[in-house]
């Protein structure tokens, strides 16, 4: 993983960090309740917004971004516990959270489908599950610039996918999907949903590993 991407990805994004993202990530961020995973933390953009958690575990595996979002805890209002895990192999027991958030992130995850087999398996069933992520457009002539663009755009954005169809993956696994709300000439969704069905059974033991 890169050290210069996430050195500019604050600065880089802030024009929309202080604008319409804050109101979405604040939005979906505070109905997040009880004992709380977060995928991906990157910076801590999402820590201050965090109001009805008991707790938050959150993981980032991108040791430049996590160096990044320690100030950030002093603006936080319920614990939270940082991890280095990867979200296709989590570290905690099946059952245990209460609500899953994951914000533009899985444009990055190397295996999204087994990342998203491992929120079912860890979250309890019926648990909250909130997404916000840019994902691939229906519209023909802008899916074909996002194949076009992403070998680029993935060099350049470390790993970043323009093209990941997300909300298909999100339905793929059986997540019960409640919402979607749509931005940006529905390039950016936010996405609300439940752990409909356990999966872990599903799952082999050489897919955990």
């Amino acid at each position: 993983m890169g050290t210069w991407f996430p050195a500019i990805y604050d600065t880089a994004m802030k024009p929309l960090e202080e604008g319409e993202f804050k109101r979405i990530r604040k939005q979906l961020v505070t109905g997040a309740a009880g004992r709380v995973l977060e995928i991906g933390y990157g910076t801590g953009v999402n820590f201050p917004f965090y109001r009805s958690a008991v707790s938050v575990d959150a993981i980032e595996p991108n040791p430049s971004m996590a160096a990044r979002a320690e100030k950030k805890l002093q603006d936080a209002r319920v614990p939270i516990r940082l991890s280095a895990a990867p979200a296709e192999k989590l570290p905690f027991p099946d059952d245990t959270f209460d609500t899953v958030v994951a914000t533009l992130v899985f444009c990055t995850i190397p295996d999204p489908e087994k990342a998203l087999r491992e929120i079912q398996r860890v979250s309890r069933q019926g648990a909250k599950l909130l997404f916000f992520e840019h994902v691939r457009l229906r519209q023909p002539v802008l899916r074909k610039l996002q194949d076009w663009l992403n070998p680029m755009w993935s060099r350049v954005c470390d790993g970043c996918q323009l093209n990941r169809d997300t909300l298909g993956l999100i339905r793929k696994v059986e997540i019960t999907v409640d919402r979607v709300d749509e931005y940006y000439g529905k390039l950016f969704l936010a996405i609300e949903g439940k752990n409909g069905k356990m999966t872990a059974d599903r799952v082999s033991p050489e897919e955990r590993q």
